[in-house]
């Protein structure tokens, strides 16, 4: 008979091709990887990897087992919640993908509220690209995803979580720090720091000055990096000004950069929450989903009124 666990084994080895790596993803012993995938291959009477020194491959066979050990891996898991969900209980595993901001800013608050009503989940929170989260999203590796500027897929559901104001940030002794708000004009004579051209935070600023006619190419770039911290950091070292989300700003660098306005600009960034609308939904996946989208959360409305202030 087939055991769960062991399929579990074998798809951490067959997804990273390398039993030490799936050890580790799985807090296991590479030995006990070894001996799961030993079992397997008995029960089938067929080889499910090739072995060339230390490089794995998949056989026939073990390609054709995967998407079904997929499948049933989760049902394993849905039966547990199911049944658990009788006792009037949620638990079992949660895992999230999301984007840079939510992950580190925004997700931790709604999963310390959620962890403390439904202790018996196990969650993990993937902070990754956009475009990753919404294929683990596709491929049943995550149950919800949390990002900013969503793209549209039919079998998605989507759900506002919040609107972020995007904020130009100077070093203190900067001169424009004093004033308050400067002109869109006076933006092409500054070095400006960026994150990357994929980001929803980039994506909002260059459509938001292109609605006042300035093209994001024509500004001086002189740095890219690949989150807001970073951004936050090189303006507070004087590399140059840069944009970053309003929560950066406020809880990582407040004491050291001043916000400054632009004039008739407004950049807001919203945040979404999504979950596959054809995937069975296991228990803890609905009670964080409709904690999450519940306007009275305590969280959502302390995040919004920290936003609101510094309006």
């Amino acid at each position: 008979m087939l055991d769960s666990h062991q399929l579990r084994v074998f798809m951490a080895a067959a997804e990273t091709l390398n039993f030490s790596r799936a050890a580790r993803h799985l807090h296991m012993s590479q030995p006990s990887v070894t001996q799961h995938i030993r079992s397997l291959e008995d029960h089938f009477g067929m080889q499910l990897f090739n072995r060339t020194g230390r490089k794995l491959t998949l056989t026939e066979a073990g390609s054709t087992l995967l998407p079904m050990a997929r499948d049933l891996v989760l049902a394993s898991l849905q039966a547990d919640e199911t049944m658990g969900a009788l006792r009037e209980e949620v638990h079992g595993r949660l895992w999230i993908a999301c984007s840079t901001t939510p992950g580190k800013y925004i997700l931790p608050s709604l999963m310390g509220e959620f962890l403390k009503k439904h202790s018996k989940v196990e969650a993990t929170i993937s902070v990754t690209t956009r475009e990753l989260a919404m294929r683990m999203l596709n491929e049943g590796k995550a149950q919800i995803m949390v990002s900013s500027v969503y793209s549209y897929h039919p079998d998605i559901e989507f759900y506002k979580l919040l609107s972020e104001p995007i904020v130009l940030i100077v070093p203190k002794d900067h001169r424009w720090s004093t004033r308050g708000t400067i002109s869109i004009d006076e933006l092409r004579s500054e070095n400006i720091i960026f994150r990357e051209q994929t980001s929803g935070t980039y994506q909002v600023i260059r459509d938001g000055l292109a609605k006042k006619g300035i093209d994001i190419t024509e500004l001086k770039s002189v740095l890219t990096l690949g989150n807001s911290e970073a951004i936050a950091f090189s303006v507070q070292e004087g590399v140059g000004v840069g944009f970053v989300s309003m929560l950066v700003a406020n809880r990582i660098v407040c004491e050291q950069v001043t916000s400054v306005k632009i004039e008739g600009v407004e950049l807001t960034q919203e945040i979404f929450i999504g979950q596959h609308r054809r995937l069975p939904a296991t228990t803890a996946q609905i009670a964080f989903w409709k904690m999450a989208t519940d306007e009275n959360s305590p969280t959502l409305q302390r995040i919004n009124a920290l936003l609101d202030a510094k309006k």
